[in-house]
């Protein structure tokens, strides 16, 4: 665009924003009971406020923060939504046109609210050749969009008979009504009914995503795939004995690729805001990869020994099936006393097995944990977890790329972003615990944590290769490395580092923010500072994230930060990792945790059900 067009184009939105009395007579005539509550909530802009502010540029962030939820996840024909949000304006004084739809997932139709039309309005129902009203951003709690004394009318959240996943979103797009500065989006089910989930499966079956499933009981998958579509919900039932829990044997194998618009969720059949980490099980997968348990076969941790329950074999190859954009939510109950089981847990899976875009959100225990094998993972989100973030032992030998942890203040604790052992009864068996991980970020939260909480614990004789991790915020020191034989493998260099950022780490001694505050022990601050085994790039600075607001982080590096100097170390190029991965932590500009994940914090849904 020429400068005289682009005049002329920025004239005409100003004009447009001179026109908001008429859109305001607009609101009244499409919904009057309402229109009292828009103008409280959403304040107008003046012809002038808007000319000031185009004259300081035309491109600029955003700094508030959004969140949107409906009153459950699973949903029959002609039943009633509830819609809800929540902004938090963050002093953002630039002018926004709202525009809020409900997208059909399967056929990416998209009706525009408040009408439900299918051509673009923003939420006063006006058309871009009318004009969009400009607004500034609200800050608002809990507030009902759709529902009883909601802003849009009732009908707008009658869902028709278009089974399978929909979305709910709702977007703060710039004055010009075309480029979307913040979304925030709600994934629901509509389906035919509920199905009962129990017993054994010994037999390929398919989920449908026209239906949703209870999980009762501990299933097991034996001999047989268990395929599942996109968009499907799984509910587990707190309290059911065993706990609700999904157990893929030897031999068996797990087909779940959902898609970013239409993730395959696991999670509580507990209303939001009651529902707790340990409600449910898990999903325990078990392989014939290799592990170093003796014998190199192992036990799946809470199941009883027994053929449902065996890993481990000599095939680091095999193939324990596919997960891709799956969400596990409020798992790790007790199996056996004391005896959790994981949100997501690999037992002896080899290389052909598929794992990535997963999220583990409020997780009793570990979210993520691998019991030996070879099998490589990666764009893993763990969110609250009262245990670890990322968990392995036993042999594990696989490659990880872009993890991210975030503690919430809501959970019941906290432990390790990393926890990694090679053999708790044998330090030196073999194969070694050796992984190769690159991009991960670890926030801790020191007011959530149930033990030391560090941002890695290496021990029990581990190896590895740690590359360009952030650690922020633990109430224990960054690293802890916990016995004689892994403090050998540090100074050998078979525990190394390449890539590090650390900040505000060791917070429970109220040391500050310096490197013996952050690493108290003496061998680790020589490690590095290079005078012992293998530690490059390691750093002591503020990451600068975009937002750190639960509910709505973003760990992306805001203007400044040092996550993507020039500076940090390249992944290899393997066939597996991106190379593109040239900053520290787990994000560069793209935020590839959008739209699938639930970053909401349980506690901000209390009250609204």
């Amino acid at each position: 665009m020429d400068r005289g067009k682009g005049a002329r184009f920025l004239r005409r939105a100003i004009d447009r924003a001179g026109r908001v009395s008429s859109a305001l007579a607009l609101v009244a005539a499409w919904y009057i009971p309402a229109s009292a509550r828009v103008e409280q909530a959403l304040v107008k802009m003046s012809h002038a406020e808007v000319q000031q502010w185009a004259a300081s540029g035309l491109a600029y962030d955003i700094p508030a923060s959004m969140w949107v939820w409906t009153d459950k996840y699973v949903y029959t024909p002609g039943e009633q939504v509830v819609l809800r949000w929540t902004v938090k304006a963050n002093s953002a004084l630039y002018p926004v046109t709202i525009v809020a739809y409900r997208q059909n997932n399967q056929t990416g139709t998209k009706l525009f609210l408040p009408h439900l039309t299918p051509e673009l309005t923003d939420i006063f129902g006006r058309r871009p050749e009318e004009g969009f009203m400009i607004v500034r951003v609200p800050d608002v709690e809990k507030q009902i969009l759709i529902g009883p004394g909601g802003l849009f009318p009732a009908q707008a959240g009658v869902l028709p008979a278009e089974y399978g996943m929909h979305t709910f979103a709702v977007e703060l797009r710039d004055w010009t009504g075309l480029r979307v500065l913040k979304r925030a989006v709600f994934k629901i089910g509509v389906v035919e009914g509920f199905e009962e989930l129990s017993g054994a499966i010994e037999s390929d079956r398919t989920l449908t995503n026209r239906k949703a499933y209870r999980l009762r009981g501990t299933v097991f998958v034996r001999r047989a795939t268990l395929t599942i579509e996109p968009g499907t919900f799984i509910i587990g039932q707190p309290g059911s004995q065993p706990p609700s829990a999904l157990v893929i044997t030897r031999g068996a194998r797990l087909v779940a690729s959902g898609t970013r618009s239409r993730p395959i969720v696991f999670t509580s059949a507990l209303p939001f805001g009651q529902r707790r980490p340990g409600d449910w099980g898990g999903i325990a997968i078990a392989g014939y990869a290799p592990t170093n348990e003796a014998g190199g076969e192992g036990t799946i941790e809470g199941l009883p020994a027994g053929e449902d329950s065996r890993y481990g074999g000599d095939d680091p190859d095999w193939d324990c099936g596919v997960l891709r954009y799956v969400r596990v939510e409020f798992a790790g109950a007790e199996l056996t006393k004391d005896k959790e089981i994981n949100a997501f847990g690999w037992a002896g899976c080899g290389s052909r097995t598929v794992a990535e875009y997963l999220q583990a959100h409020y997780a009793a225990d570990d979210a993520f944990e691998w019991f030996g094998g070879t099998m490589n993972a990666r764009y893993l989100v763990a969110t609250a977890p009262d245990d670890d973030a990322l968990d392995m032992q036993l042999g594990y030998t696989g490659k990880i790329q872009y993890f991210v942890s975030v503690q919430y203040d809501d959970s019941s604790g906290g432990d390790h972003g990393i926890e990694a052992d090679n053999n708790e009864a044998n330090f030196t068996a073999q194969p070694f615990t050796n992984p190769t991980v690159f991009n991960a970020t670890f926030v801790g939260f020191p007011g959530a944590c149930n033990g030391s909480c560090n941002g890695a614990r290496w021990r029990r004789g581990v190896k590895g290769a740690w590359n360009n991790l952030v650690m922020m915020n633990f109430y224990g020191p960054a690293i802890d490395v916990r016995d004689e034989p892994t403090r050998q493998h540090v100074q050998s260099g078979d525990l190394r580092v390449d890539g590090l950022l650390l900040w505000s780490c060791n917070a429970g001694s109220g040391a500050g923010n310096s490197w013996e505050a952050q690493l108290s022990d003496p061998l680790v601050r020589q490690w590095v500072a290079g005078q012992t085994g293998r530690a490059e790039r390691v750093r002591l600075g503020n990451p600068w994230f975009r937002s750190l607001q639960l509910s709505d982080w973003d760990l992306r590096p805001a203007l400044g930060s040092p996550l993507t100097a020039a500076l940090w170390t390249q992944p290899p190029d393997d066939g597996f990792f991106d190379q593109s991965a040239r900053f520290v932590g787990a994000f560069g500009e793209e935020d590839w945790t959008e739209e699938w994940t639930m970053k909401i914090r349980e506690s901000d849904l209390a009250g609204t059900h």
